[in-house]
């Protein structure tokens, strides 16, 4: 459509075109409105709620206020009692141990015991989660395995703790532990360690398959992208992606490995010494007998025979220190994997 001109005139100037609105309007350049928080009060609730919110509030309040009242405790009569000579000096095979040494040698065997324990358990956990959850075939015998693990996690440790000591009696384990005119005893670090690796190995299997699962599938396609075969992107990039998980189940497996007393009682020992057996510097020891603070802790206490409660509140303040180490050592790794990358979130799974 051509614009009107005057005889010997220029054209005037077409008019602007209008600017296009923003959805949320011109006057605050397409800001909506800020939507004011409403602060909701509990009375305005139903009755059953408000009930069921006290009371999950004073369940948490009654479960902090046991384990404060623990620590205080033990730490009280820890402090109390606990000296230098106790951790530095081994105790004495005396029925009384009110002034028979200290507790070096439980204290030596819970470091022991709790080595071979996760060191046994870690490879075989995390073999078994990372086949059920990158290959998983046939399935039902992954569901074997699953069903399996989960059974080991709910046994009552004194019925493992039996089973093993009928297991490691045959003949074919005999160089495990001592021997004594043919017959096998079965008690031994590293009896009592394969059977305490039962425990441990839930934690880490279930930490190690989470974080496996947790890793989002375009991780696994890009490592096949780049030609490496399944083998080599398992090894090379699923497994140092979960090491935080790994960790945090080792460390959850060596606190309930340290704490554990059936287990010791009945395929250690629980003496109050290290016993080594044989002449094999080292191994001698794995073979012998002995105690950890846990059983140590009960033959001094009020209930045992030893005649030393005093002992047994530093030995019982000790352990405490070693799992809250533990514990604070699985905070630790959560937080480094959480800066490096290593959790969920940063992988990209929702």
């Amino acid at each position: 459509m051509s614009v009107p001109t005057r005889p010997g005139g220029t054209a005037p100037p077409l008019p602007p075109l209008p600017l296009p609105r923003s959805p949320g309007g011109g006057g605050r350049q397409g800001r909506s409105p800020k939507k004011k928080r409403v602060n909701e009060s509990i009375s305005t609730w139903r009755l059953t709620d408000r009930i069921g919110y006290v009371l999950m509030w004073a369940a948490g309040l009654l479960l902090c206020a046991i384990g404060i009242g623990i620590l205080a405790y033990m730490a009280f009569k820890g402090i109390q009692y606990l000296r230098p000579q106790l951790v530095l000096t081994s105790p004495t095979a005396d029925i009384d141990q009110s002034s028979s040494g200290g507790f070096l040698d439980p204290l030596l065997g819970t470091i022991l015991i709790t080595l071979i324990g996760i060191a046994i358990a870690t490879p075989i956990a995390i073999g078994a989660a990372t086949w059920i959850v990158e290959y998983g075939r046939p399935t039902w015998l992954a569901r074997l395995i699953d069903s399996g693990i989960e059974i080991i996690a709910g046994t009552p440790d004194i019925v493992i703790a039996l089973f093993g000591l009928v297991l490691f009696q045959q003949s074919i384990f005999g160089w495990m532990s001592f021997t004594a005119g043919g017959a096998v005893f079965g008690r031994s670090f590293l009896t009592a360690g394969a059977a305490m690796s039962l425990i441990a190995l839930p934690m880490v299997f279930a930490a190690t398959r989470e974080g496996l699962q947790s890793i989002p599938l375009h991780i696994r396609e890009a490592s096949y992208a780049l030609g490496k075969t399944k083998a080599a992107t398992i090894r090379r990039v699923l497994l140092p992606s979960v090491k935080a998980n790994i960790s945090t189940g080792a460390a959850l497996g060596m606190g309930r490995i340290a704490g554990d007393t059936a287990i010791i009682v009945v395929l250690l020992g629980a003496s109050l010494t290290l016993d080594p057996e044989g002449d094999v510097p080292g191994l001698n020891v794995l073979k012998g007998t002995g105690g950890t603070l846990t059983s140590y802790v009960y033959n001094n206490s009020p209930a045992g025979e030893g005649n030393a409660p005093q002992k047994a509140y530093a030995a019982a303040f000790v352990l405490l220190l070693i799992v809250l180490a533990l514990n604070f050592a699985v905070d630790l790794i959560a937080r480094s994997g959480a800066k490096t990358g290593l959790e969920t979130s940063r992988l990209g799974a929702r």
